[in-house]
């Protein structure tokens, strides 16, 4: 992958301005994070040998990596073909459709070819991270959607994210909320391995630094919220991020602070790398992610009866205000917005009244959806403005 040329430290002090607030639901989801499952995945991505592009290694490893979506149950799995002078090889591309934003992504990626060995590390590590996240999204709704992409071609130079970017983002105007890149954070064994290094965009177009610094900033407080590591803050490069940042999209990433120094080597083995740390770096991005992608828990039958019940949109089609009717006196402040078919939010406010009566004359002739967020959990309805 990469060297580590130098990092800032960070303190929680620090990041208190853009402190997270610790979220229970979320913390059930990383305490199911599994350590076996890591050293697992490991062993197997180990035992394909080097998966450099045009060898039958490489291709077996894909094979591996999208049986294991279909287990999970996920059914939009794309393999997006490319070729240059070392072969053919596929980016896996995995959707996972959001219920607010459909078509706004939080993009989970990192690269599963290697070089000059097995790559157990750079980047088995960063690939078994992503799928053990996949295992634990697959039943939690979120408000923005997900795609878990596994780029080939990384260590010939970017090939495959450079397609991917060139050849979906550009050419769909892909909405992106931010691009989480995961790339060689195994630890190095022998080593004290406590901390990881968050990666922030600081190179040109200036216009996404901003962002890319908030987000990460963020990182660093959601990793040190659901794991037992330590963050410092670095800059991006040489990853697959880079693409997206080049196309000005928002980014941040993972690298490990022990680099090893087995990179792109016959001796980047298990052996040498750290599970129990790969563990904490899997809990703490998993929590990153439960965030960026606001996961939020699902209502249950009875709660949705109850609610259809609680809560009366009129008149559904409108087509001047909406009167939203609770059956009952809140007891505590309720999130209403309003989102288009595009991902668009075109309205929010605070719900504290029992009636209240809301103008929708500046909204177009379209379907909306009606979000209502109490506690951690969504209560989702359709509406036509006529």
């Amino acid at each position: 992958m990469k060297k580590l040329i130098f990092a800032y430290f960070v303190s929680l002090v620090s990041l208190s301005m853009y402190a997270q607030t610790f979220n229970s639901f979320y913390s059930s989801i990383v305490e199911n994070t599994s350590q076996a499952n890591i050293l697992n995945d490991l062993t197997t991505f180990e035992n394909f040998g080097i998966k450099n592009v045009g060898s039958t290694r490489l291709t077996d490893a894909e094979s591996w990596i999208t049986s294991r979506y279909q287990s999970l149950g996920y059914t939009d799995i794309v393999l997006q073909p490319f070729s240059y002078s070392a072969g053919t090889s596929n980016n896996i591309v995995i959707t996972k459709t959001g219920t607010v934003y459909p078509n706004t992504y939080l993009i989970i990626d990192g690269h599963y070819d290697t070089i000059n060995g097995t790559g157990t590390n750079d980047n088995g590590s960063g690939t078994v991270l992503i799928m053990e996240l996949a295992r634990l999204f697959k039943n939690i709704d979120t408000e923005y959607s997900i795609k878990f992409i596994h780029f080939s071609g990384e260590e010939d130079g970017l090939v495959g994210s450079n397609y991917y970017v060139n050849n979906t983002v550009i050419p769909e105007d892909l909405d992106i909320r931010l691009v989480f890149n995961i790339d060689e954070v195994g630890g190095l064994a022998g080593t004290t391995n406590d901390t990881v290094i968050c990666e922030r965009d600081q190179t040109m177009p200036g216009s996404n630094n901003a962002a890319s610094n908030q987000f990460t900033n963020d990182l660093a407080t959601l990793i040190e919220l659901y794991s037992t590591l330590n963050t410092e803050i670095s800059y991006a490069y040489a990853s697959d991020y880079i693409p997206f940042e080049n196309n000005g999209e928002i980014i941040t990433g993972l690298f490990e602070k022990n680099e090893t120094p087995y990179a792109h080597t016959s001796n980047d083995l298990l052996v040498n790398m750290d599970v129990p740390y790969l563990y904490q770096v899997t809990k703490g991005a998993l929590g990153t992610a439960l965030e960026f992608a606001v996961a939020y828990e699902t209502l249950s039958t009875e709660e949705t009866t109850s609610l259809d019940n609680l809560i009366s949109i009129t008149p559904n089609p409108s087509d001047s205000f909406l009167n939203i009717e609770f059956s009952k006196p809140l007891d505590q402040p309720v999130d209403f917005k309003l989102i288009d078919l595009l991902g668009k939010e075109v309205y929010n406010s605070t719900l504290t009244d029992q009636t209240q009566t809301i103008s929708i004359d500046n909204l177009s002739a379209a379907h909306y959806i009606a979000v209502f967020k109490m506690n951690n959990k969504r209560y989702i309805k359709r509406l036509i403005v006529e």
